[in-house]
């Protein structure tokens, strides 16, 4: 069983920083992708950032030039890097894996940025 842990949220206040990160149980070799999603309140889970096993990112257009997705194979990690933080980017941050056969999502870290 695949089990995602993200870790990184916080209460951060507008223009600031974090980083998220997402620890896989196994190989992170084993997924095709990793990705970002993130829930706001009364909202519908939207993409972030996706990042495949040969190092290819893409972002949505609300987080480009923000954040940056990255991956550590050797540490079984997937991070991203949020820059430039608005009050708009408040939500439910979550990892997900992509496998041939099937998708895996953690439980996700709440982020709020204060304006």
């Amino acid at each position: 069983q695949v089990q995602l842990v993200e870790s990184g949220g916080g209460l951060v206040q507008s223009g600031g920083s974090l980083r998220l990160s997402c620890a896989t149980s196994g190989s992170i070799t084993n997924f095709y992708a990793m990705a970002w999603w993130r829930q706001a309140p009364g909202k519908q889970r939207e993409f972030i950032a996706v990042i495949t096993d040969g190092g290819n990112t893409t972002y949505a257009d609300s987080v480009k030039g923000r954040f940056a997705i990255s991956r550590d194979n050797a540490k079984n990690m997937v991070y991203l890097q949020m820059n430039s933080l608005k009050p708009e980017d408040t939500g439910v941050y979550y990892c997900k894996a992509l496998q041939t056969s099937g998708t895996y999502w953690g439980q996700g870290t709440q982020v709020t940025v204060s304006s």
